[in-house]
């Protein structure tokens, strides 16, 4: 495991601790193996900032970029008792065709001191379309629950703007206008006008091939957070991504035991809902999770890439200053995977025959 280390004045180190909520970056210097990286640094997430163990947002000040990346994500994964569901589920997604970020598990040391296994996320932004030879478009994030494609929020309370619960991350403000329109485009249009629309404006395959990634993985989440709009500048048309996939595979985003049941079939958000209402997308939706669920979503397909995470992470586990996972711990989880696994699919088998 490679490993990454932060160096930083103490004052910048207390300021960061000062308030853990803000999200002014401090500068400091990264150091992996001979190479040292001026960067800027911040804390990142929103449950994750209130546990002894943080995440951390990277930029890369000089060099610009490393590896073609100009800002990465390193995850704590610390509600997560096997280190590697974030990273399972972006893979899984990379897996069934849905642009996803890449990751690897790294060792970090701040100052000196071993902080543990993070998880290193490529950030979603124009350098890594770069990267993928993808076509240069707008990148929105989701960042609360506000962001279900709804004129409501989850509390049934009236939104203030279609776009509450997003942040530009690349592009301008006529992209925004851009997506509100397509919000209000969802709410108001009467089902003929927006089955005739929506092909115009969303990917609607790639879109339900990310559904069968959530509903999956099973992210009660990720319908309304923990994704991001890419418009693709050639089709012009909405494409999605997942991101902050740690509560899946068995477990909440808290680490505890979710029914394999808990999240339905046909999933949830005002969008999903409108597509699914059409029987033709409905049944392209049906032919693609049954693929994915031979070919993909199996105990045979999942078990090896399980197995060789935990091998990797097992040397490094007792490292880990904040969490109580051992090798056996690891060992026991994959039991959590596996049920998992074999139940959800076994329960979205079932439900295949409402798709019609």
């Amino acid at each position: 495991m490679i490993k990454y280390e932060i160096l930083i004045n103490p004052k910048w180190l207390r300021k960061l601790e000062y308030d853990l909520w803000d999200d002014d970056l401090v500068p400091a210097v990264l150091k992996i193996g001979n190479n040292r990286y001026k960067i800027s640094l911040s804390y990142r997430g929103n449950v994750i900032r209130d546990k002894k163990k943080r995440s951390y947002r990277v930029v890369f000040e000089k060099p610009f970029t490393k590896n073609g990346a100009h800002e990465l994500h390193l995850n704590a994964e610390f509600s997560d008792i096997s280190l590697c569901r974030n990273k399972l589920s972006l893979d899984f997604f990379d897996r069934i065709g849905v642009i996803s970020p890449h990751s690897r598990h790294i060792l970090l040391y701040v100052n000196g001191y071993c902080k543990g296994i993070y998880l290193e996320i490529e950030s979603l932004d124009q350098y890594l379309l770069k990267k993928r030879n993808l076509p240069d478009g707008a990148i929105i994030y989701a960042t609360n629950n506000r962001a279900n494609f709804s004129l409501i929020t989850k509390k049934n309370e009236p939104k203030k703007r279609l776009d509450q619960g997003y942040t530009l991350k690349y592009g301008n403000k006529e992209d925004m206008e851009h997506l509100r329109s397509f919000i209000a485009m969802i709410n108001v249009l009467k089902n003929e006008d927006f089955k005739r629309e929506i092909v115009n404006i969303l990917d609607v395959d790639k879109y339900l091939r990310w559904l069968c990634g959530v509903v999956c993985t099973q992210n009660y989440d990720g319908f309304i957070h923990n994704y991001a709009l890419y418009k693709n500048g050639e089709t012009n048309l909405y494409e999605i991504s997942p991101w902050d996939y740690d509560g899946t595979w068995g477990r909440n985003l808290h680490g505890r035991l979710l029914d394999y049941d808990y999240v339905p079939v046909t999933g949830y958000n005002t969008l999903t809902g409108r597509i699914l209402h059409f029987p033709e997308f409905k049944s392209k939706y049906k032919e693609i999770l049954s693929t994915i669920l031979d070919n993909d979503f199996t105990v045979e397909v999942q078990a090896p890439i399980i197995n060789e995470l935990f091998e990797k992470l097992k040397p490094y586990i007792s490292l880990d200053p904040y969490i109580e996972s051992d090798e056996a711990t690891l060992d026991e989880e994959k039991s959590v995977f596996f049920e998992f696994i074999r139940n959800r699919n076994a329960y979205l088998n079932s439900e295949l025959s409402i798709l019609i």
